[in-house]
């Protein structure tokens, strides 16, 4: 295995990794934020009134986006276990 063959898997690992959970980061940022601004807003600084909004938004996220984000890991693992024989040989 080549210097350059181990930093390429790297990179395509580190890539599905950034494309399958962007989606879920971006979501709780956007909901944090909107959550923030009211809970300045209102002066109200309840550390459940901004968990909860947050859980409820991945768990949407996951349930609209899981089928596509499994998708994109297994073939992310098959094109891995496929090229294995030229990675070591």
């Amino acid at each position: 295995m080549t210097p350059e063959s181990v930093i390429a898997v790297g990179q395509h690992a580190l890539y599905t990794t950034l494309i399958v959970a962007a989606p879920l980061l971006l979501a709780v940022l956007v909901v944090g934020l909107v959550v923030g601004m009211l809970q300045a807003a209102t002066q109200i600084n309840e550390m459940t009134l901004s968990f909860i909004p947050k859980l409820i938004a991945l768990a949407l996220v996951i349930t609209a986006g899981g089928p596509w984000m499994l998708r994109t890991m297994i073939d992310y693992t098959r094109a891995l276990f496929a090229d294995l024989p030229n990675l070591v040989g």
